[in-house]
This record gives structure tokens, sequence and C-alpha cells, in this order.
């Protein structure tokens, strides 16, 4: 299986950069191949152009491949080629980081991850991708996550984004609190994180 892995954290020694080290690892070990973005160190630009805000029609398709930015280009042709995916980011006022949102509005777009014909229309899933792992690190405990705020990155990823371009297994494993962990429960944490890999792409 070919694993696109996603990293949104700009500090190259964050737990999140651990956890991906980790997971690609794994991946490897079992056998699959894995092309890796860093959207930092890629120093990937999240503004959204005006002529790629649009989202419905042929033509919008038609104007999107057109992209002047070879990396945003080289992003979405990977996004199109992998199997699964492996997503890694902080939880950041209950949303991805700015990088990372940005990547899906100029990544994810008509003619590489959905297809729409109307606006008020059911989307067509146009990744090849069926299986997401996702990774989550947080300072806030579970259940003020989920009764305090209706745990928004589940939303995000779990009702908008993956279902709305194709994907139908995700599995999300989310490491709490992170701040003031020792180094054992990090061990720990890391130590689960084969474990998830194997569960979500076999291995």
């Amino acid at each position: 299986m070919h694993v696109l892995s996603l990293l949104a954290h700009p500090r190259s020694d964050s737990f999140c950069h651990a956890i991906s080290g980790r997971a690609r690892s794994a991946l490897r070990a079992a056998g699959h191949d894995v092309t890796h973005l860093d959207l930092h160190a890629d120093g990937f630009d999240p503004r959204l152009t005006a002529e790629e805000a649009y989202s419905i029609g042929d033509s919008v398709e038609q104007t999107l491949a057109r992209s002047t930015d070879p990396l945003v280009s080289r992003y979405r042709a990977h996004v199109a080629a992998a199997d699964g995916l492996l997503v890694v980011h902080p939880n950041w006022w209950g949303k991805p980081p700015a990088i990372l949102s940005g990547w899906l509005d100029r990544v994810l777009v008509p003619g590489v991850a959905y297809r729409l014909e109307r606006g008020e229309g059911e989307p067509q899933g146009l990744l090849r991708a069926r299986t997401a792992l996702l990774f989550n690190t947080s300072d806030t405990p579970e259940a003020r996550e989920r009764d305090a705020f209706g745990d928004p990155l589940e939303s995000i990823w779990g009702r908008c984004v993956l279902p709305f371009c194709g994907v139908e297994r995700y599995r999300r494993v989310v490491f709490r609190p992170v701040a003031g962990s020792t180094a054992a429960q990090r061990t720990q944490w890391l130590d689960s994180v084969e474990s998830a890999v194997a569960t979500s792409f076999g291995g």
C-alpha cells in the first residue's frame, strides 16, 4: 500500500514529529511505501488564491488543474496517488494548525479529492485512499473536549473532510495531556503508535 504521510507542526523536536517518525517506521517495516510531507519544512503556503476559491463545476476542475504553484501541484498528485493517509497534528483551538487547514483548502480540490455538481448536492469522493489514520496531540482532558467543546476535530475529520473525499475507514488517536507528560508516558504513547498502524494498515 502507498501511504501519504502529512505532518503539521512547526517545531522539529515536537512530540508530533516523534509520533510521525514512529508511524512511518512501522509502515515501512510492514512493507508499505510511504511518501512524507512535512508542511513546515516544505515551506508550504496555506493561503488560498482567488483563482482557487471555487468548488463547483467542470470549468473549476480545469482551472485548478492549471495551478502555477509547483508545490501545490505536487501535493495534489501525491494525495491522488495514495492508497492510505497518515495525518499527525496538534489540536490548536479545536482545529488543525493553519498550515494544515490551508493544505485542505488548496490540495483537496474538485477534480482531485471530490466532484460536486451543485452546491447543495452530494459530493462524489475521488480519492483512491479508503483508509486514514490520524494522530492528535492535546492538552485538554477527554471529558472536557467532548462535553464542553463537542470534540470539533472529530467533526472536521470524521464527518466533513474524509467522507466528503471518499475515505471510508478512519481511526483517530489522541494523546493527552502532552504538556507535563513524563518520558515514560511518552514512551508508552509512542509504543502504541505501532499497534495503531498495524490495526489500520496491517502489518
